[in-house]
């Protein structure tokens, strides 16, 4: 006879929500506190942090509204899950009531937090008879009213004033599953009529884009297994075309900051191109050889730092050269909401001095006529923009060819009326294509 599993009791997920809450504040990604999380609650938990990510902008100024002075950071972070969660009943996942019980057992239930919950629970309680006045007095509050650090809303609106409020929005939303074809498997038309057999919606996109009405998982998805086909967003889909249109049939190219492999396949998957594809991080790399053998694709996967080229590479010139730089992510806020939370103003700038060191150091292994494509998963023109101005400007034999420039997550245009800036659902990015001239 079979065992019927129970069910995980909500303040175990509430305990260790808050945990993953707390690691992000610490500087910890959300990605890595997620993974430390025992695998039975994983699940939940990265449902729960999730949406507390989205509205922890106005958990926080709730609790400042309600307390003086911030507890200790472990009941800090257990008192703002439980607002974000409480705050809006219309979209809650749980009744006020038993949120409210089974945050309070949570601390209950740890030795460090248990002496705090008589004041925990006050404080919610507070909340719930309070709710009307609290909101009144926290809509005038910009990170409450926009679920995001002061600092990155006001740079959003200084460098993109005429977009601004709409990329705010669409960092909160959830982000579409969208898929890459393998062309070399498969069109994109047939693939289509897989999804329709199985059940599973979505519509065709530019290329080799196809957009699920609702995410599954990738075991569900026809021919997954046999590498018909990859996950990945759109906007990063535009790399490996805008690469490849002008290079020869058969080109040389080296994919720096591979990992986890998407763009490298995508190169392999739309030309007979030789590829290197270079990553710093040996776990990281591993990943690539993964995402390869099950496309059934074949590249020269080695590790190393694309600033010391002097380490790995072996002296012969590419025809083309994806970077696809190191970043702050803001251009992914809605895959990983916790994101806003974890980057500190200075980190664009710091980036920003990397991402300069790498275009230095790769510029000399392109050919004479060859190009290179630039791109981060940023809307920060630091990292975008005025990168490759300080770029261009240093260097006389690069040519900034027509490029997308910034794209604006979900669905965006770019304000600065970049070529080529069509209006779709995709991450935030920013691409710049280069050609290598005589100096």
């Amino acid at each position: 006879m079979a065992l019927i599993q129970e069910p995980t009791a909500l303040w175990r997920q509430l305990q260790a929500t808050a945990g993953v809450v707390a690691a992000v504040r610490r500087g910890v990604s959300g990605t890595a506190a997620l993974d430390a999380v025992v695998p039975a609650l994983r699940p939940g938990v990265q449902s729960l942090a999730f949406y507390v990510w989205r509205n922890l902008g106005r958990a926080q100024a709730l609790r400042s509204a309600l307390v003086s002075r911030a507890p200790a950071p472990a009941t800090d972070a257990l008192l703002c899950v439980a607002l974000a969660l409480l705050w809006n009943p219309d979209d809650s996942p749980y009744d006020a009531f038993t949120l409210v019980n089974q945050a309070v057992e949570a601390l209950k239930r740890n030795p460090q937090g248990r002496a705090q919950a008589n004041f925990v629970n006050a404080c919610l309680r507070r909340f719930l008879r309070e709710r009307a006045q609290l909101l009144v007095a926290t809509d005038a509050d910009l990170e409450a009213l926009w679920n995001h650090p002061r600092w990155w809303i006001e740079r959003v609106r200084r460098e993109h004033p005429q977009h601004w409020q709409a990329v705010l929005r669409a960092a909160n939303a959830h982000a579409p599953m969208t898929l890459r074809v393998n062309l070399r498997r498969c069109s994109t038309e047939e693939y289509m009529l897989h999804l329709q057999a199985a059940g599973i919606a979505g519509h065709q996109g530019r290329g080799a884009v196809v957009v699920l009405e609702r995410a599954v998982p990738v075991t569900q998805l026809p021919g997954f297994g046999e590498g018909w086909v990859a996950v990945q967003d759109a906007a990063a889909q535009r790399a490996a075309p805008l690469l490849l249109q002008g290079l020869g049939p058969c080109p040389r190219l080296l994919d720096a900051c591979a990992a986890p492999g998407g763009k490298t396949a995508h190169l392999l998957e739309a030309s007979d191109a030789s590829v290197v594809a270079l990553e710093i991080d040996g776990t990281r790399l591993q990943r690539i050889h993964d995402n390869l053998q099950r496309l059934g694709l074949l590249a020269q996967v080695i590790q190393g730092d694309a600033a010391r080229p002097q380490d790995w590479w072996d002296g012969v010139l590419f025809d083309g050269i994806l970077l696809d730089a190191p970043c702050t992510a803001s251009g992914i806020v809605r895959r990983h909401p916790d994101i806003r939370w974890l980057r500190r103003e200075s980190d664009s700038g710091q980036l920003a001095t990397l991402q300069s060191q790498i275009l230095q150091a790769l510029w000399p292994l392109l050919r004479t006529g060859g190009r290179m494509v630039y791109c981060t998963c940023s809307i920060f023109r630091a990292e975008g923009e005025q990168q490759i101005q300080s770029f261009l400007a240093r260097h006389t034999d690069a040519r900034l060819c027509p490029s997308p420039g910034h794209l604006l997550p979900g669905g965006g245009g770019a304000d600065c009326g970049v070529y080529d800036n069509s209006s779709h659902d995709h991450d935030g990015f920013y691409y710049a294509l280069l050609e290598k001239h005589a100096a």
